[in-house]
């Protein structure tokens, strides 16, 4: 995806992200390779009714029309089933509106972007809101994923680390890093990367990084990896059969 829109402010495609799918709210604008405005709010509930007014705030303190952009990118998941919805819903409505193109990002993808570019393995950790991690292992150097992502018990972390890397250096990102390290116990050599929850910014980095590689690719499909929770309503017992 090429465009002249923001031409003023150097070559590249202007992209707004969201991300609601972890436990925050949070909005960001990209052109390039730069990040002109962004905004985090940390919440665990109440995503749909903060998501709008960030917006329009962002793009205020940007100072860019939303007929400025060329893209809309959106966080995937994985992440709380509702936030999930709330995040894409609201980037297809944009993308559809404006006729953009929608780019969807994996929170570990947005993560692995945010950083810095180095030799040797990152491995995401990410909040589930059970016992278990949301894992992926990432080549720093290319940005790349080494194995497909996975809900992984803590136990089995470090064995699930070692079939697929062996002993390399780690570092360790994400909203769950540090519960990562201690799991770890000193296992592997490692590093936490602070800062480095999921978040708009990462996705608009992803983002703009995928629209590079694969113009056509990344659509924005929820990414979940066990189906959400919900709890059935019991059965009621029919009145007559409770009297016979």
């Amino acid at each position: 995806m090429t465009s002249d829109k923001g031409a003023g402010k150097g070559a590249g495609p202007t992209v707004l992200a969201i991300d609601t799918a972890s436990s925050a709210c949070s909005v960001a604008l990209g052109h390039g390779g730069a990040v002109l405005a962004a905004e985090r709010l940390v919440m665990r509930y109440g995503h749909a009714e903060a998501l709008v007014p960030m917006i329009d705030r962002v793009m205020a303190a940007a100072a860019l029309p939303r007929s400025a952009l060329d893209g809309v990118a959106v966080a995937v998941g994985p992440g709380g089933f509702t936030g999930i919805r709330v995040g894409l819903g609201a980037a297809q409505g944009i993308a559809l509106a404006l006729n953009l193109q929608l780019i969807g990002v994996s929170s570990f993808a947005a993560v692995a972007a945010a950083l810095p570019a180095a030799p040797g393995v990152a491995l995401v950790a990410l909040d589930s809101r059970r016992e278990d991690l949301y894992v992926q292992l990432f080549d720093r150097a290319a940005g790349v994923p080494l194995a497909q992502p996975a809900a992984i018990m803590p136990e089995d972390l470090a064995e699930h680390i070692r079939a697929l890397v062996g002993d390399q250096t780690l570092l360790l990102a994400g909203d769950m890093a540090e519960p990562a390290a201690a799991v770890l116990g000193g296992r592997f050599a490692a590093e936490i990367a602070a800062g480095s929850a999921p978040d708009a910014t990462g996705v608009v980095t992803a983002a703009l990084c995928q629209i590079r590689r694969e113009p056509a690719g990344s659509p924005a499909r929820p990414l979940y990896l066990r189906p959400p929770d919900v709890t059935l309503p019991k059965r009621q017992t029919p009145v007559a059969a409770r009297h016979r």
